[in-house]
């Protein structure tokens, strides 16, 4: 917070040495100068609602400012931005339409538009933005996005080749992995789901979404062992959770009931979820 306080020292001096070089310029160099400053405070301000601000308070920021500059396509990217932040899609949609339709819009700003299309669920219309891109707009955003497309229309050969062009646009492809290995998940290629979440694991060990997926590519081909992958004891306890349900459903209830009792013993504090699928399962036998 000290950086403003050091822009206005900065350019107090600046203002001084000018003032005594063109005495009869002063005033416009005042002008010009807290000018540059307003333009600079504004975009540290804006860079800060981007990324560190309350994503709402951010929406609500970006909004003021199109109003009074609704043709500045950077403070409509940012509202666009914020809005995506603030899991609000559809108001997002409307904010990526504005900026697509001004002067100096780019492809990358098409690209947030169809981002926010699918987070909105139009899939349709996504898919019609990204046609509009040219093919020479190469980029992990957008094969991303067209892999996500060809999966919800279940065109798996695409979706392929989209996910391994997106793997080789970016230097840590954690997410994309994660999403390509749940793509074969649904479509039962359980040994190829397991590899590619493996794969993503060893750029983000941390990412808890994925250690899950991996334990329900495991447990569908009946690996009942939890692999040797980084994990907090609460996170052994809720994995252990996942197998055993796993087993269960398939049919493996006794491997089930034991690996419920080792989630239960594995939980520092009281596990209600497997405790309660436990003593369900217990009934069910005695029942039975």
């Amino acid at each position: 917070m000290r950086h403003p306080t050091l822009l206005v020292l900065c350019v107090s001096s600046a203002l001084a040495l000018s003032a005594c070089q063109n005495p009869k310029n002063e005033g416009e160099d005042v002008e010009r100068a807290l000018a540059d400053l307003n333009v600079i405070d504004e975009s540290n301000l804006n860079d800060i609602m981007l990324t560190v601000g309350d994503a709402d308070e951010a929406a609500a920021y970006f909004r003021s400012a199109v109003k009074s500059n609704p043709d500045r396509i950077d403070l409509q990217r940012g509202l666009g931005q914020s809005l995506v932040r603030a899991k609000r899609p559809s108001e997002a949609v409307g904010a990526w339409k504005k900026v697509v339709s001004l002067p100096g819009a780019t492809n990358e700003d098409r690209v947030s538009l169809a981002d926010a299309l699918i987070r909105a669920g139009d899939w349709e219309q996504a898919e019609a933005e990204l046609n509009k891109i040219p093919p020479t707009h190469e980029t992990f955003r957008r094969y991303r996005l067209e892999a996500m497309i060809a999966d919800s229309k279940e065109e798996w050969k695409k979706a392929d080749s989209f996910y391994e062009t997106a793997v080789g646009l970016t230097t840590n492809p954690a997410t994309v992995l994660n999403n390509w290995g749940y793509s074969k998940l649904t479509r039962a290629d359980y040994k190829g789901a397991e590899d590619l979440f493996i794969q993503s694991l060893s750029y983000d060990a941390k990412r808890f979404t994925t250690k899950n997926n991996l334990i329900l590519a495991r447990g569908a081909q009946r690996k009942y062992d939890l692999p040797v992958i980084s994990m907090t004891q609460i996170e052994r306890a809720q994995l252990l959770h996942t197998l055993a349900l796993s087993a269960i459903k398939q049919g493996d209830v006794t491997i089930g009931k034991g690996l419920l009792q080792e989630a239960i013993d594995t939980h520092p504090q009281h596990f209600e979820a497997a405790a309660r699928a436990l003593e369900a399962l217990e009934n069910n036998i005695s029942n039975g």
